[in-house]
């Protein structure tokens, strides 16, 4: 599917959402993330950017346990203003905050060796085949997305999220890979 505009594509997403209970998304999340798993990029690095997902993305809460309780240094986005976040160490779930989105984030001082982190787990409302990313539209990621110049960005989608093309802007930064489905 061709859409035109970045509000189309994100109207299209939140109604196919919505066909599908929180419960239904976190199963469909586990053979995702059974596959991130697998990923020789993910289980080589050390200093890793996930994100705690909202009920409507892909199911991360296990993945960041699993991963810290590896020894891995994990990182989770924290909302400071209307545009724009910054990074900070997860320390364990009890260590958490619900910020004014409903996110779970992390407290302490900002992380900003962003040139240590290896690999990024990045969501999106869509991805494409040319790893194209589509936002929610606030631009969080988009304003945070160049700095990371050392790590292997991966957006990670379910497939009713997955477009043959999505509408970009040349400012827009390519995923390195996308994962929607796990073959």
């Amino acid at each position: 599917m061709i859409v035109n505009d970045k509000h189309s594509v994100r109207r299209e997403v939140r109604m196919r959402k919505k066909q599908f209970s929180n419960e239904e998304l976190i199963e469909q999340s586990l053979p995702l993330i059974q596959c991130l798993l697998r990923h020789q990029h993910l289980k080589s690095a050390k200093t890793i950017l996930l994100y705690n997902s909202l009920p409507d993305e892909v199911y991360t809460h296990d993945l960041i346990r699993r991963l810290h309780d590896e020894g891995k240094t994990i990182l989770l986005p924290v909302v400071i203003s209307d545009f724009e976040m910054e990074l900070r160490f997860f320390k364990g779930f009890d260590s958490l905050v619900i910020n004014h989105y409903g996110i779970l984030e992390p407290t302490g001082e900002a992380f900003t060796g962003f040139s240590s982190i290896e690999f990024a787990l990045i969501p999106g409302m869509a991805f494409d085949c040319e790893n194209n990313r589509l936002g929610r539209g606030k631009g969080y990621y988009d304003h945070f997305l160049p700095l990371l110049k050392n790590a292997y960005k991966v957006g990670i989608c379910f497939p009713f999220q997955f477009f043959q093309r999505i509408p970009t802007e040349v400012s827009d930064v390519k995923m390195d890979e996308c994962i929607h489905t796990c073959d």
